[in-house]
């Protein structure tokens, strides 16, 4: 039997590691806010005019007023993704003209248009969801082990649930500045769901290992606190693994073969399950050794 509690220090010295990176990734890097967040228009034309570049494109939306019109390509399709200040119907449909004028056939392929007033009321709501979900499933938690207070309290459970998963939501977020860095990715409603769904599966692996402890408490009267954990953790490790595992192939099969504008969804998904299940197994249940000491 795997002795965990005896390398605790190791495997929460390696979270704190990753979470301090986190933290100064978002620290250094920030974020690049979408238009679902900020407002504004996102764009994505394909022209028919394979010779259209950047700079032409940029050129024509300042001379048309939009200072801080952002573009990308992807050179394989000739297609290009626009952000720049909220566009109106009336006015869409004037630029779509315009640029059919100038550039020649142009097939939309997405528009999205959302007013700065509606962006800080979704930023708000998702920073005001994100936070009602930790401190709920941490309720709940000390809720369900209520009838368990020796020799942890309830509440405790809470808390250790609650320090995992902010855990488990930093590590892929401090992940995500670095993309917004390095490969100008935005966040957006999709970084909300993401971490709302790295949550729900991190929770469900630390519950069932947490379960499985309040069980032998009462099967294990006579061991150590320390070795009642150590039986625990063993005795669900495979299923943890497994578990992940299954998820972990279907994500790397949406990441290299589904849509290009999910790829970072689901890498952040991808990421956070990995961390999620490192926690349940080898954070979580140590973190309740130190309560218990407390």
């Amino acid at each position: 039997m795997f002795d965990l509690i005896k390398y605790k220090n190791i495997f929460i010295g390696i979270s704190l590691i990753l979470t301090i990176a986190a933290v100064a990734c978002i620290a250094m890097f920030g974020y690049r806010q979408g238009i679902d967040f900020t407002g504004g228009t996102l764009w994505q034309i394909k022209l028919a005019e394979t010779s259209v570049t950047i700079s032409d494109l940029e050129n024509y939306f300042k001379d048309k007023g939009y200072e801080n019109t952002l573009i990308t390509s992807d050179t394989s399709n000739n297609t290009f993704l626009i952000r720049t200040n909220e566009l109106k119907e009336e006015k869409h449909q004037e630029v779509v003209s315009d640029l059919k004028t100038n550039f020649g056939a142009v097939e939309e392929l997405r528009f999205e248009s959302i007013g700065p007033t509606v962006g800080a009321e979704l930023r708000s709501k998702a920073i005001t969801a994100f936070i009602l979900v930790l401190l709920g499933i941490s309720l709940y938690i000390a809720f369900a082990f209520r009838k368990v207070s020796l020799p942890v309290s309830s509440w405790k459970y809470g808390i250790t649930t609650l320090i995992s998963l902010f855990h488990d939501a930093l590590i892929p977020a401090g992940a995500y500045a670095l993309f917004g860095h390095f490969r100008i990715v935005e966040i957006d409603t999709n970084f909300i769901v993401a971490l709302l769904v790295i949550m729900g599966f991190s929770v469900h692996d630390t519950i069932v290992v947490f379960d499985r402890i309040r069980e032998n408490l009462i099967v294990h009267r006579s061991k150590k606190f320390e070795e009642v954990i150590n039986i625990s953790i063993n005795q669900t490790f495979a299923r943890s693994v497994n578990t992940s595992l299954t998820l972990f192939l279907v994500l790397i099969a949406l990441y290299l073969f589904g849509a290009s504008t999910l790829s970072y969804f689901v890498l952040m998904i991808l990421i956070g399950t990995v961390i999620g299940t490192y926690s349940s197994i080898f954070v979580a249940s140590p973190l309740l050794t130190y309560l218990q000491k407390k």
